[in-house]
């Protein structure tokens, strides 16, 4: 069963999916697509069911043959402010007002959203395994921000941001317990276990 063209026919809908919001380190990032409704890929699907090899393939092929693609990014100190729910919001709000299109609807990645002034939008859950546009959104999204930690590593490699992309692996907390959180992490979160939380006191 291949992933849907659209919700609703002859409606430009944009499909919306974010990245990193389970990340310790780094910014939040959102994609809003607007796809043809003839569009078709055999590959495209959720972006964690493919490999990286297969994201960076299908980017440039979203970005030629979509109408319109945008990109929203929420940073770490952002992120503590208004917390990661409203961040990943945030960031899709970025993402949709990024387009060059005004769609009619959004097809959201998700349960919840923050309603978007002016337009109608759809929860769907596991959506970017549903729907074309969500999915080519999760691409989008997650190969943005993975350059981006890419970038980060240059400055702190002890964190291995190249490989755990800011995620909580067992290699990226101990080197926070050995080096303390650097500028980029998310204080808001727990960057250590409670036992090991002396080290920010």
């Amino acid at each position: 069963m291949g992933l849907k063209a659209f919700l609703e026919k002859n409606r430009i809908e944009a499909g919306c999916d974010e990245a990193g919001r389970g990340c310790l380190a780094g910014p939040v990032v959102a994609a809003a697509v607007i796809l043809p409704s003839n569009f078709q890929n055999e590959i495209l699907n959720d972006s964690k069911k493919l490999s990286e090899k297969r994201r960076k393939e299908l980017v440039p092929i979203i970005e030629e043959q979509s109408i319109a693609f945008g990109i929203g990014v929420v940073d770490h100190t952002e992120i503590d402010k208004i917390n990661i729910l409203n961040a990943s919001f945030e960031a899709m709000h970025r993402a949709v007002k990024a387009l060059k299109i005004i769609p009619e609807h959004l097809l959201i990645d998700g349960n919840r959203f923050n309603p978007m002034e002016n337009l109608t939008h759809t929860c769907i859950i596991k959506g970017d395994g549903k729907y074309l546009s969500i999915a080519a959104a999760s691409i989008l999204a997650k190969t943005y921000r993975d350059e981006l930690m890419m970038d980060l590593h240059q400055e702190y490699p002890q964190y291995d941001w190249n490989s755990n992309k800011g995620y909580p692996t067992k290699k990226h907390r101990e080197a926070i317990a050995q080096s303390g959180a650097s500028p980029y992490h998310r204080m808001s979160f727990n960057l250590l276990p409670a036992e090991q939380l002396s080290i920010f006191k």
